[in-house]
């Protein structure tokens, strides 16, 4: 039997998992088995050889290869299920992964960007919109729902306009794992939206937009915006009240979450708005508002 196939299709279509999370899963386990075959000096073992010390090896050998903490403790945790799946299977007597310890990893602190950066940015960005055209409109939405509302690249992407309720100040994302929420837009992300449907609509028209009709961001031939496009158009905006600093479409996820908090805002309602399955991801940014805090009280106290 093919197990990590089995694997690929029970995280598909059982768990629900999306295409890009079972790569990194495929990449994981080839990793493991490359180790494997060398470890054991034959191509032909099988599953039910790896023991806890093994893995331990596996653990060594991603270090040797230069992998941060972090990535490493990643492919542990891709290890870990396989070994949970097999387990479960009946294929192996017990998982060997399960108690080998995963590293502690760096803790980076995400980067975002300033509140008095935010405003130069919307200012740039509202002037380019003020002109008309479709992409001035288009990146004001963008920054909108990035900021305004904390979206993941992916979320924003996939998003399509009958996700997006005017009425009620709201859209519908998916997120990790194909999960749905529902996340509250600004009033100034509904104008934004408003103001960009009519150029929205005659792209679509020229082109009748084929599956891409109901995409929310469409470029001039009425095409759903890539990722790489969204990634350009911000990047280039951040470059303007941030050059240098290495901010991306992400950092400005980071930015609502951290000014939410700033202001006070409840930690388990900034989890929930951001679709975080674990209270504890969503704590880094109060480790973010502290450094912050930090810095203020060193440069301006007396003895700081």
């Amino acid at each position: 039997m093919d197990h990590p196939a089995a694997f690929f299709r029970h995280l598909s279509h059982e768990r629900n998992v999306s295409p890009r999370t079972v790569e990194a899963y495929r990449k994981d386990l080839s990793d493991l088995q490359e180790f494997l075959t060398g470890y054991y000096g034959m191509p032909d073992w099988e599953w039910a050889d790896v023991d806890r010390l093994t893995i331990r090896s596996f653990m060594g050998w991603l270090r040797r290869k230069g992998l941060s903490r972090r990535t490493s403790a990643r492919k542990l945790s891709a290890v870990r299920s396989f070994f949970r799946f097999l387990h479960r299977e009946e294929a192996i007597p017990a998982n060997p992964a399960h108690v080998v310890r995963s590293p502690r990893g760096e803790r980076i602190l995400p980067g975002h960007v300033t509140k008095e950066a935010v405003d130069r940015l919307f200012r740039i960005a509202e002037t380019r919109a003020a002109e008309g055209e479709l992409p001035g409109l288009r990146d004001l939405v963008i920054l909108e729902l990035l900021y305004g509302s904390g979206l993941r690249l992916s979320e924003l992407h996939d998003l399509d306009l009958d996700r997006v309720d005017l009425v009620a100040d709201q859209v519908r994302v998916t997120g990790k794992g194909r999960k749905e929420r529902i996340v509250p837009i600004t009033g100034s992300a509904a104008r934004a939206i408003r103001r960009y449907e009519p150029r929205r609509e005659e792209a679509v028209a020229r082109t009748g937009g084929g599956r891409d009709r109901g995409a929310l961001l469409v470029n001039r031939r009425g095409q759903r915006l890539s990722r790489r496009s969204i990634q350009s158009s911000v990047g280039d905006l951040l470059d303007m009240v941030a050059e240098g600093e290495g901010l991306s479409v992400h950092s400005l996820r980071h930015s609502f979450a951290t000014h939410l908090l700033d202001q006070g805002a409840d930690l388990m309602a900034v989890k929930e708005l951001l679709g975080h399955a674990s209270l504890s991801t969503t704590r880094i940014y109060t480790h973010t508002s502290m450094e912050r805090l930090k810095e203020v009280y060193r440069s301006a106290h007396p003895r700081g």
